[in-house]
């Protein structure tokens, strides 16, 4: 069984930084491609930023240049940096990890982002 869970989320205010991380119960070399969604009150969940087995990423366009996604093999673990963040951001992030036709998902770290 896969488990994912997510850790880091919190209060910040605008234009401040924040990291998210993702560890799962087993070695990450076996997925596809591991990812950060978000979801905010009343909308649907989106995706936020992805990162194959083999490196490359892919951000929504809200995101880029704001955040960046890396993973530490080593360690079973997919993070999440957050820059210049908005009040927009506001969500809880969720990961998500692909093995072939299965996903899994964390259970979710809310982001607040407020003055």
């Amino acid at each position: 069984q896969v488990q994912l869970v997510e850790s880091g989320g919190g209060l910040v205010q605008p234009g401040g930084s924040l990291g998210l991380s993702c560890a799962a119960s087993g070695s990450i070399f076996s997925f596809n491609a591991m990812g950060w969604y978000r979801q905010a009150p009343g909308k649907e969940r989106e995706l936020v930023a992805t990162i194959t087995s083999g490196g490359s990423t892919n951000y929504a366009d809200s995101v880029k240049g704001r955040f960046t996604i890396s993973r530490n093999n080593a360690k079973n673990t997919v993070y999440l940096q957050m820059n210049s963040l908005k009040p927009e951001d506001t969500a809880v992030y969720y990961c998500n990890a692909n093995r072939g036709p299965f996903g899994y998902w964390g259970k979710g770290t809310l982001v607040t982002v407020s003055s």
